[in-house]
């Protein structure tokens, strides 16, 4: 793998009917940093990101992982790891039994899992381990941080997540913010995030992308103090 936590979009449209969800010509992130992508409902960001784990057929272009086409190789998948949706998740199994499942497919010891787990426990509130309730059971915020935690368990270099911060409670999305600051920073993971909450996302990325009508309209290569304020003067003046 070239670099394995690199990610690259060249060329990418993706369209349903007449409506163009991607046009992406040229997005390249590098390792080691918290990236945004924020935009309306419908701005392609969920679209995009399942195209970046190979999950919708593009209709032109190639996105990288780690330097690896995701459409050619499966090889991506030994360094990413994501949560977009309850869809993610066996919401027949217990969170504990879930966890063990995914620490599973990377060889992990019961050691290891519960290191990684450790981590989570303050944004877990004591209400996900231990717990005999199913996942099906959980409310949607609880289903959210487990499938948050299990998308770091197997050693990723790259972690997609998408609208993390949405049906937590206001601690926990500050518990969530410190944790994923502190696993990029010593791990130098490629965390990828959207979200429609401007002040989270400039608090915890240093680079953001603005995605409208599939399009990148802005591209924050450095984020500071000035730019939530940028932020919001753009999306009030958005129809």
């Amino acid at each position: 793998m070239e670099n394995t936590s690199d990610i690259t979009i060249e060329n990418v449209r993706k369209t349903y009917g007449n409506t163009t969800a991607l046009d992406i010509e040229k997005l390249e992130i590098k390792p080691g940093a918290c990236f945004g992508l924020v935009g309306n409902n419908g701005a392609g960001k969920t679209t995009l990101f399942r195209a970046l784990l190979d999950l919708i057929p593009l209709h032109a272009g190639e996105v990288k992982l780690g330097g690896v086409p995701v459409h050619k190789s499966e090889e991506w998948k030994q360094i990413t790891g994501a949560y977009l949706d309850d869809g993610f998740l066996i919401d027949y199994l217990k969170p504990d039994e879930y966890f063990k499942f995914v620490a599973a497919t990377h060889n992990l010891t019961t050691e290891e899992l519960n290191a990684k787990l450790e981590r989570f426990e303050p944004m877990f509130n004591n209400e996900i381990t231990g717990k005999k309730a199913f996942i099906r059971d959980l409310s949607m915020g609880n289903r959210k941080k487990t499938g948050i935690a299990a998308a770091f368990i197997g050693n990723p270099k790259i972690v997609i997540l998408d609208e993390p911060f949405a049906n937590l409670d206001p601690s926990s999305q500050f518990k969530l913010r410190e944790i994923i600051d502190k696993i990029t920073t010593e791990q130098n993971l490629t965390v990828m995030i959207s979200s429609h909450d401007l002040t989270h996302v400039t608090e915890i990325c240093s680079r953001i992308v603005i995605l409208h009508e599939g399009k990148i309209l802005k591209d924050i290569i450095e984020t500071n103090a000035q730019t939530l304020s940028e932020l919001e003067q753009f999306f009030k003046g958005v129809k």
